[in-house]
This record gives C-alpha cells, structure tokens and sequence, in this order.
C-alpha cells in the first residue's frame, strides 16, 4: 500500500462533561471518506495532547494556557454547586457564593474554575479529581463547585445541583496547533462555526481560493460579453453609441 492509499485521518481530542457528538456526526455526513477519532483527554493534558501532536485538535476548557495554539471559544458553561438532595441548597432556584460560606466546599486537583477566593470552607485535603470529590459530596464531607456539564456527567439520584449567580465560569473551546490550519482543521472549524456545507470555507481549496466554476461561461474567451457574441453570431449589428451625426462630404 503506497501512501496515496491511505486515506486522511482526523483526530479531536475533548476534555470530561464535553460533548462533540453533534459535530462528529455532522463531518461523517459531510467527509465520510476521513475518519474522524475520538480521545477522552483530562481537563489539565488537553493543550499539551495537541502540543504534542497527540491530536490535531481539542475541545478544552478555559482558561487554560494556550500558548503556541489557537483558540476559539465556542460556548460558556453554567457553573454550579453539586450538593446532596437533603440539603437546604436544593431548597433554592439558585445561590450565591455568599450563601455557601458556612459549608465546607471541596476543591479538587483538577478544578476547571479560576477563583480569586474559594468559596466556603476548605476541606482538610483536595481530592484529586472531581470524580472523587462527587462521592465525598454524596458521602456528606463538603459540597462541590464546577461547570454544569460536569455535574451532569457524574449525576447521582443522591444529588442534586443548583446555578452559582456570581461564580467564575468556564468557557468551552476548539484548540489547534498555530500556524497549522489544514484543510482538515478549516472543515472542523466550519462545524462547530455553523457553516453550510456550501460555504466557500468548506469548498476543497482549488474552488475556495479560484474563481467560481461558471466564471468562463459568464465571460467568453477574448474578454468580450456573452451578448455581444450572440449580436455578432446572429448578424444584428452593435447599436453605435449616439454622438454627434457625421456631415456627409
């Protein structure tokens, strides 16, 4: 197998609680040719993957550093506290960091969350990931604060959550090497931008760079109109532009 036989590949890694079904789908109905793969990457590996060259992109959270990728934000998450149903938190359409002030409130290793002062009182020791910071709540050791697709990713019956009004959040983003905007990486961008599949962004670069494909059919060879061809083919002469008449000699 020569290497013009194997066909192109693209790789997206995407941090916990993302979602990219909707996009994969919509690039196996636009590129079915190109495999698009999958890697489940922790929140804190996410740019470093893509430095790496580990994927030709990622799905991250910010803030993060992103230096030497490009970034584009994409969406901003909701950010709540995950507490346990009996709690008076879920007797609340939505709280405050203020009203968690007398809780102890868990921070994990893996926070996504950039705080200028933790909310609550601090645990004894941070658990290591979120994921064991979930059983600690369930368990009644603290409450937890995080991005609510987070909260959903590790929902329990036990537990419930609530909005934070005036906490920090997190914003979702499409990350990529700089300076390396393939044509792979462009049709990706165009997914998760909402472009048509007609867009000129989404064309193969020969179409999204050149002229329209009916350019010479609008303008024959010679440089002169298509109107004025059917004149001279069907024998009826140009109309002279009016000026003043000619004196016969």
């Amino acid at each position: 197998m020569t290497g013009s036989d194997v066909p192109a590949s693209f790789s997206l890694a995407y941090v916990p609680g993302v979602t990219p079904g909707k996009w994969v789908r919509t690039w196996n109905e636009r590129s079915p040719e190109v495999p698009l793969t999958l890697i489940q990457v922790p929140a804190a590996e996410a740019a470093d993957l893509v430095r790496d060259r580990g994927a030709d992109a990622t799905l991250l959270r910010l803030p993060m550093d992103t230096a030497g990728l490009h970034a584009i934000p994409l969406y901003t998450e909701t950010t709540v506290v995950v507490a346990p149903k009996d709690h008076l938190v879920a007797a609340a359409d939505e709280v405050s960091v203020e009203d968690l002030a007398d809780d102890v409130v868990l921070h994990p290793l893996d926070d996504t969350l950039e705080w200028t002062h933790l909310p609550g009182r601090p645990a004894f020791e941070r658990p290591a990931t979120t994921a064991d910071a979930i059983e600690l709540v369930a368990a009644g050791v603290g409450l937890l604060v995080v991005p609510q697709s987070l909260a959903r990713l590790h929902h329990r019956k036990d537990l419930t959550y609530r909005p934070v009004s005036d906490a920090p959040q997190s914003r979702v983003a499409l990350s990529w090497q700089a300076g390396e905007t393939t044509y792979l990486m462009e049709q990706f961008i165009g997914i998760v931008r909402g472009r048509t599949v007609n867009s000129t962004r989404g064309r193969p670069p020969a179409l999204a760079e050149g002229k329209p494909a009916d350019a010479d059919r609008r303008k024959p060879a010679g440089g002169k109109s298509a109107r004025s061809g059917r004149q001279r083919r069907s024998g009826v002469p140009q109309r002279r532009s009016r000026g003043k008449p000619r004196r016969r000699s």
